[in-house]
């Protein structure tokens, strides 16, 4: 074998094996945890959008709460970066709980007593 040729071989090797290097995604956007989040914060996107539309959020209240939205939002993905990509149980807790968090904040907006 030509010394050409065997270095072919080698160079298609290694390429072939570059992915297995490279490990996991950093974002492996369709883990369960993380896609469960990402859909509460969704819906909660939607419902202050919502608001806004109806009357019973004003421009000033959306931006505030959409604030709020994007700080989780980012909080997800810096905790998925540390993570190969996805969140473990406790940190979907603590996502979880900001959360909640929101939505109570954008129920009291919406419906001030």
């Amino acid at each position: 074998m030509s010394a050409h040729l065997k270095l072919a071989v080698i160079v298609c090797a290694l390429l072939a094996a570059a992915p297995a290097w490279a490990g996991p995604s950093r974002w492996q956007r369709n883990h369960s945890r993380r896609t469960e989040v990402n859909q509460r914060l969704g819906n909660q996107d939607r419902r202050i959008r919502q608001g806004v539309a109806k009357g019973t959020l004003t421009p000033g209240q959306a931006q505030a709460l959409h604030q709020e939205d994007r700080q989780v939002r980012q909080e997800e993905r810096d905790m998925a970066a540390q993570n190969g990509g996805h969140i473990t149980r406790q940190e979907q807790r603590t996502l979880n709980q900001q959360e909640n968090r929101l939505s109570r904040n954008i129920h009291a907006e919406k419906h001030p007593q």
